[in-house]
């Protein structure tokens, strides 16, 4: 089987339509069949059922398709990789990261490296959760992610440093001069929650933190994004958590921020399916050397995935 027939039966999987797939690969709808039927034969049976409106995965085509999307995609990035390492006109370098991340610490990294390499081209990829970004790595559709240290990954990860997360509150609060405050001095406290809240042993992290101080949280609102919860603290309906890093480089303006008492701290890296070479290399030294980051360098005694955030309360746990 070729490279070309997978990119075929991708194509025709993702449009369900043979029409389509042709129009978008820029082929007769003829040849693209042929080369479907010649997949097909080379495997050993039908991966398509072919109906009057559409297409259908076969048992034997659902079990095909995640390889033959990794292998399609990996081809991809290596093309990209390769122009992107020599600084190709049109080179690409693709980068899969959380919200907060995104919103906190790449535009900095992001210019810093526009000016450096103006012929290599970023493509970011925005995910609300870890358990996502790890999933979509793990499918090819990056070079590298930028993130919360992984846990079980097969993949290069070199770990750039720690993101604290911090407390909102409106700037009339009272304790608003304070630089920092104890967790357990928020018990009667209302809270803005976010969807995008990361779990301890599969809890919401919140939850977890506040039972080892001794209380439950109130919820006065549930969000879907972080900074729209940010927002709403801003306007005093509750205290939120955020990242530090999306507070103070982006939308924190309005608001107060205090740090908790101790503090927490979860390390971050950049990881990806194969090694770091190139561009991709090149883009982790320079997340790692910029001081406007947003994220604190890495002390002597780093945090690991099982300890992801520190002196927080909670026991040791993964944080997804």
């Amino acid at each position: 089987m070729s490279l070309r027939q997978m990119e075929y039966f991708v194509a025709v999987v993702e449009e369900s339509s043979f029409t389509r797939a042709a129009e978008r690969l820029h082929v007769t709808q003829p040849a693209l069949s042929h080369q479907i039927k010649a997949l097909e034969r080379n495997v050993g049976g039908e991966l398509l059922e072919r109906l009057p409106r559409g297409v259908l995965l076969t048992p034997m085509g659902r079990a095909f398709l995640p390889h033959a999307e990794r292998s399609v995609r990996s081809a991809a990035q290596a093309r990209r990789a390769a122009r992107a390492a020599a600084g190709a006109e049109g080179g690409e370098l693709h980068i899969a990261t959380v919200h907060s991340v995104a919103v906190g610490v790449l535009p900095d990294v992001f210019a810093h490296w526009r000016r450096a390499h103006p012929g290599v081209r970023l493509v970011l990829h925005e995910y609300a959760s870890t358990d996502a970004l790890e999933e979509e790595v793990e499918r090819g559709i990056a070079d590298l992610a930028v993130g919360p240290l992984p846990t079980r990954w097969s993949g290069p990860v070199v770990p750039v440093g720690e993101e604290e997360i911090v407390l909102v509150v409106p700037f009339d609060d009272p304790l608003a001069g304070r630089s920092s405050v104890a967790l357990r001095e928020l018990a009667d406290r209302f809270w803005v929650r976010c969807a995008m809240e990361p779990l301890v042993d599969g809890r919401p992290f919140l939850e977890a933190v506040c039972a080892r101080a001794g209380f439950a949280p109130r919820t006065a609102v549930w969000t879907e994004h972080t900074s729209t919860a940010v927002r709403m603290a801003a306007a005093g309906v509750g205290v939120s958590t955020a990242a530090a890093h999306l507070v103070r480089s982006a939308i924190g303006e309005d608001c107060a921020v205090l740090g908790v008492d101790p503090p927490w701290l979860r390390p971050m890296g950049v990881f990806s399916r194969v090694a770091l070479t190139g561009a991709a290399a090149a883009f982790t030294e320079l997340l790692r050397s910029l001081p406007t980051a947003g994220i604190h360098p890495l002390r002597p005694a780093a945090l690991s995935p099982e300890r992801p955030y520190a002196d927080c309360g909670a026991p040791p746990a993964v944080v997804r």
